[in-house]
């Protein structure tokens, strides 16, 4: 039994903070997991700004709105989804990728979820689980699937390496330069060729 595991910000759907970042003004949240590589500190660092500047979950969620899938994101998916079974796995948050999966037909995610105040602030962030992508990835594999992931940053190469084939799909420079051994694609239709070949 084989389970496909895509990370989904930078591989389905663009990123949603540098999204944010352009619509607010704010230069400093264009910073993502493909800069820093410790979740925490990088949500902390958000949510910092954010209340600098008196900014909640319904202006997130505004851009939000206004985000389709990246092009091609919906077909690959769909025809995947027909030949095998698909998790999403992200490190966003359940009120930010609803109106994200309803664009990509509803497939199945593992996320986050926000801690809201009635006022619209967010006040910190409740993760599933410790490095939620490689848990799950583990814990798949305990009950008797057999593992491939792909993703772009620094938060998926657990998923990836610990998977009987992993790709690197729309990657930085630098991630894979430092992981040569990963096969790298940057095309949907290479994606879903190479993802086939492993089943």
């Amino acid at each position: 039994m084989n389970i496909v595991c895509l990370d989904m910000e930078g591989v389905l759907v663009p990123e949603i903070w540098i999204a944010f970042s352009e619509a607010s003004g704010i230069p400093e949240l264009r910073r993502t997991t493909r800069d820093e590589p410790d979740y925490n500190k990088l949500m902390n660092f958000r949510l910092g700004i954010l209340k600098e500047h008196n900014l909640g979950l319904k202006e997130i969620q505004a851009t939000i709105a206004k985000i389709d899938p990246l092009p091609g994101a919906k077909e690959f998916l769909d025809e995947l989804r027909a030949t095998t079974q698909v998790l999403i796995l992200s490190d966003t948050f359940e009120q930010f990728a609803k109106p994200l999966m309803e664009k990509l037909g509803w497939p199945a995610i593992f996320c986050n979820t926000l801690e809201v105040a009635d006022s619209g602030e967010i006040t910190g962030f409740k993760m599933r689980c410790k490095q939620s992508k490689l848990t799950t990835v583990k814990a798949l594999q305990s009950i008797g699937y057999e593992t491939i992931a792909a993703g772009d940053s620094f938060n998926d190469l657990g998923m990836i390496q610990a998977s009987k084939a992993g790709f690197l799909f729309k990657s930085t420079e630098q991630i894979k330069k430092d992981y040569p051994e990963l096969p790298a694609y940057e095309e949907f239709g290479d994606l879903l060729a190479a993802i086939k070949a492993a089943l």
